[in-house]
């Protein structure tokens, strides 16, 4: 079910929204991986001797994975459109994961562009920029669709979450805080 629904929108069929649940279990379980990740993340940071810097990510990550259903539920407030909310975020929570596939897809393509001669680093940057501007044309299309928002008040909405969470995620090292450490030469 829930992958019916991400290969249906990310293809930019509104149609797959039906498959997720708008229920708080539903909810609850897209919001699971993307809290497990940075508790994992901060468990090898803390191993590594860097608490502070563990906790400042944990914290500034589960902020930014949280402000993305806060802001479709304001949204969904303020345009009369509540009861699509739950909805809404869940099948974002889940789309997420098509930074997976869309990499994967990224480096072939990448490679047929290196290969008809296209410099390596000009090829990684076009298909950075693809593999970006399809992410946020996905958000963009699911917000629009799952809040039945006009083009307009989807990008604002798109707009809203991504200074949220660029909020979130860059100001605690931009204010001087340590940034994790990637040295694992430390750990056990």
């Amino acid at each position: 079910m829930i992958l019916r629904g991400l290969a249906k929108l990310a293809r930019g069929d509104a149609k797959g929204l039906v498959e997720f649940s708008g229920e708080k279990e539903a909810f609850s379980a897209s919001l699971a991986p993307l809290i497990a990740f940075p508790l994992v993340g901060a468990a090898i940071t803390a191993v590594s001797g860097d608490w502070k810097a563990a906790l400042i990510g944990l914290l500034s990550r589960l902020c930014a994975v949280l402000a993305l259903p806060l802001i479709i539920y304001e949204f969904a407030h303020l345009f009369g459109k509540k009861s699509l909310w739950l909805r809404t975020a869940t099948a974002l929570n889940w789309c997420f994961w098509l930074v997976l596939p869309a990499i994967f897809l990224a480096a072939l393509l990448g490679s047929i562009l290196v290969q008809t001669g296209l410099p390596i680093t000009r090829a990684e940057k076009v298909v950075l920029e693809v593999v970006g501007f399809y992410l946020l044309w996905n958000r963009w299309f699911v917000l629009k669709a799952g809040l039945q928002l006009n083009i307009w008040r989807a990008l604002l909405v798109l707009v809203a979450s991504l200074a949220a969470t660029a909020l979130f995620a860059v100001v605690p090292w931009a204010a001087g805080m340590p940034a994790p450490s990637l040295n694992f030469a430390s750990l056990p």
